[in-house]
């Protein structure tokens, strides 16, 4: 799975980097070596790291992939109940990594063996990559977190497709902050360039000055979510030094418009957007060297299919998929992993999308809180949000719908901003949209709720928690 530890690329000495720390190949290997050693010598089911921005992680995932143990991440800020949830629920054992040990039996050579097929130096003759490689838990939106279980078979498909994608090479560098427990951060982040062979340059936080920094040093290749964008956005001077980037990438949630805008304006880029979840990873992207628009997540990667699965006359749905990048199913959950699924075995994502003709997928929101019906009509939330964040006025806009007698559901619009009032945003929204997805109400609060990786927390909105 990891190309980059079998000497085809050579053992760079600046191969990875993670909040100031730098590493060769070697370096990693020797070190994650000494993690499959312990994995060894005491077996376990799985095992679990706290996942922080460090190469102790980085080794860790790498090790659990060397003896054939599946890993499970932890959040650093988990609090105590969400750490002792994960721990008990995926029975893991928790290891403390020390980067500075050594295995020397543990080389490039011994590591070729897992780039052509079998599990990744799997200590297990009869391991394969169908076995479990990471256990990663859901944010928990909908109940207690469940254990996603991801197969080294479902993250070589989805980082191959993505090279291709992307045009992703041994040539990038490779420069993002993000956190270490995710898809995004951890499996692209990490595992990507270690396939690729490009450079990683965790910057530790996702600072626009660090994403600057990376670019005066050759970062070609940045991953972000949409506060990070945003930030840069914000920073015209560290924005500019973006130019010498190859590709801008953005994903976790949606990227509103405006950022969008702003950013092409001052880097010269229009930033890729992709989808995925954690229980199928990336899934839909853009294309490097595509057309590419603001809202637009791009079409499906080599071997994903999809589907919406709308009412008649409606012209949006459910978005459901099918491909090789599908985890293996909830940990201890039989009936959860099968509820996930249609009946001829489609994934069903709980996300509402539109298709153009042009295959160009577009994700309007979830279901469980995007998919708002009023009046008769079906209306998508993300539709309204980006047309509220076109307000010059507007900073932050997070749009729900509440049960109301006459109209099934009201559209309320959620908003930070300052100097604009509520009847106007609604009158802003009804010369943008059509009349009939204008809020009905606007609620202005401090700032919209979100998790580690930038998404709104509707719920807490629907429940009176917002700043």
């Amino acid at each position: 799975m990891l190309t980059a530890l079998t000497g085809v690329f050579g053992d760079r000495a600046d191969a990875v980097t993670v909040a100031g720390r730098t590493a060769s190949y070697e370096e990693l290997l020797g070190a994650a070596g000494a993690v499959a050693a312990d994995l060894a010598r005491v077996p376990v089911g799985a095992f679990a790291v706290t996942a922080t921005a460090s190469l102790e992680t980085v080794a860790a995932v790498v090790g659990g992939l060397i003896a054939g143990v599946p890993c499970v991440p932890l959040p650093p800020d988990a609090g105590p109940s969400e750490r002792d949830h994960i721990l008990r629920d995926s029975g893991a054992r928790l290891l403390e990594v020390d980067f500075a040990r050594r295995a020397p039996a543990v080389t490039s050579a011994s590591a070729s063996a897992a780039a052509s097929g079998s599990a990744f130096g799997s200590a297990s003759a009869s391991a394969s990559v169908e076995d479990p490689a990471l256990i990663l838990y859901t944010s928990g939106t909908t109940g207690a977190p469940k254990g996603v279980v991801v197969s080294a078979a479902a993250i070589t498909a989805d980082l191959d497709a993505l090279a291709a994608a992307w045009q992703w090479s041994a040539e990038d560098t490779l420069v993002h902050g993000l956190p270490l427990f995710h898809v995004h951060g951890l499996v692209l982040g990490v595992l990507g360039a270690l396939r690729t062979g490009s450079r990683l340059v965790h910057t530790g936080r996702p600072t626009p000055e660090a994403y600057a920094a990376a670019a005066e040093a050759g970062g070609s290749l940045y991953f972000g979510v949409p506060t990070v964008w945003s930030r840069i956005a914000a920073a015209p001077q560290e924005a500019a030094a973006l130019s010498r980037a190859r590709l801008l990438v953005s994903g976790s949630a949606a990227l509103p418009a405006p950022v969008f805008r702003d950013l092409e304006r001052l880097t010269g880029h229009r930033p890729v957007e992709r989808y995925g979840m954690t229980e199928t990873l990336i899934t839909v992207s853009g294309r490097a060297g595509g057309e590419v628009h603001p809202g637009a997540v791009g079409t499906p990667l080599a071997g994903i299919r999809t589907r919406i699965a709308a009412e008649p006359g409606a012209e949006i749905g459910e978005l459901q998929l099918t491909g090789p990048t599908l985890f293996s199913g909830y940990l201890g959950r039989p009936e959860a992993t099968a509820a996930a699924y249609t009946e001829d075995g489609w994934f069903r994502t709980g996300d509402i999308a539109s298709v153009g003709e042009d295959g160009v997928h577009r994700i309007v929101g979830r279901a469980s809180t995007d998919m708002i019906k009023s009046g008769g009509y079906r209306i998508g939330a993300g539709e309204i949000e980006n047309a509220l964040l076109d307000h010059p006025r507007v900073r932050e806009a997070a749009v729900v719908g509440v049960p109301d007698a006459d109209l099934g559901q009201r559209i309320v619009a959620f908003v930070v901003a300052d100097g604009v009032t509520g009847a106007e945003l609604t009158d802003f929204v009804a010369a943008h949209l059509s009349v009939h997805k204008r809020p009905r109400e606007v609620r202005f609060i401090a700032a919209i709720p979100r998790n580690a990786m930038g998404k709104p927390q509707k719920r807490l909105l629907l429940e009176g928690r917002a700043g």
